[in-house]
């Protein structure tokens, strides 16, 4: 049986590695990229123990000659873009970064694919963040976009460029429109593993003063190893096609740092500040998907509850030095 080949771009993130090691377990060929693999980061692959099972390349999606190169060489049968700065309050301080890294990026991608005329599955990450705040309910494919920050924006313009193309070329372009997804890969930057990593060092005998933004927004958080085994269905399809990836169930952050310090026997109030500073310039109050769709047609759903992913991400930290 002929072996199928994968290119990752982004491979050194949080779901570039799970995903990587999903398709390896699949006996993929992987392809994983980088703005420059000489000064990549993998530590990710490492603490998932795929680094050799990865073929490294470096390739800027925001740069067309690069992307080509890349894609000529190995001309993969998927390809699943996940490149481009991925911190929504970072958006605000970089929007220029921002939108080039995911706009340009997604558009060269798509447009070298097309005129290099190989067939090629290509699976683009979108976020939730598109929607905007959702007051009530939850936001299914046909939610109307309404994003609040300049990643937002981006993600959804990207989601558009994927749409047109699919249309006009009759490409196998699909989109993931993913909600909150987490794990011990987390970066520390993102709240989650922020809360994680202060209360571990409190549980250690340290003296951490935990400071928070909002903690009344409500978010629908999911398990990331879960929502790459989506992404990968996606393309397993006969037909391209866009899916709300979500738990379907809305935590509001104060739940989430109240389980996590209840977990390691602490009461958060006794550590924790707020600092109006750290609050978003344009915040969601409350962002809960409907992944009905992905149910129907993909068979999958979310199955690890917030406790759980909690319980996961303590057990890490506390087992490593980080």
């Amino acid at each position: 049986m002929e072996i199928k080949s994968a290119l990752i771009t982004g491979v050194t993130g949080q779901d570039g590695a799970y995903l990587a090691k999903l398709l390896i377990e699949k006996d993929y060929r992987v392809i994983g990229t980088s703005r420059d693999m000489q000064i990549a980061s993998f530590s990710l692959l490492d603490k998932l123990n795929i680094y050799s099972g990865v073929i490294k390349e470096s390739m800027n999606p925001g740069d067309f000659r690069s992307v080509v190169t890349v894609l000529s060489r190995h001309k993969p049968d998927e390809i699943y873009h996940l490149a481009g700065q991925s911190s929504v309050g970072l958006s605000f301080t970089q929007p220029a970064v921002t939108m080039d890294s995911i706009i340009q990026g997604s558009l060269n991608l798509i447009e070298a694919v097309r005129l290099l005329n190989f067939e090629a599955k290509i699976y683009n990450a979108a976020s939730s963040e598109m929607f905007g705040n959702i007051p009530v309910g939850s936001a299914c494919e046909e939610t109307p976009l309404k994003p609040c920050s300049p990643y937002g924006v981006a993600k959804a313009a990207s989601y558009m460029q994927f749409s047109c193309y699919r249309k006009a070329y009759d490409m196998f372009l699909c989109t993931g429109i993913l909600f909150n997804h987490e794990s011990p890969l987390r970066p520390a930057r993102f709240v989650t593993r922020k809360i994680i990593r202060a209360a571990c060092d409190i549980y250690r005998g340290g003296d951490s003063r935990l400071i928070l933004g909002n903690l009344n927004i409500v978010r629908d958080w999911g398990w990331a190893p879960e929502y790459v085994e989506a992404m990968h269905l996606m393309l397993q399809q006969d037909h391209p096609s866009d899916f709300v990836i979500a738990t379907g169930k809305g935590h509001r952050l104060e739940e989430f740092l109240d389980i996590t310090f209840r977990l390691l026997g602490f009461n958060w109030r006794d550590y924790v500040s707020i600092d109006h500073n750290l609050f978003r310039p344009l915040d969601l109050e409350r962002s809960v998907g409907k992944p009905d769709k992905a149910l129907e047609c993909l068979g999958w759903s979310s199955k690890v509850e917030l406790t759980q992913i909690i319980e996961q991400m303590i057990a890490y930290e506390l087992s490593t030095d980080s």
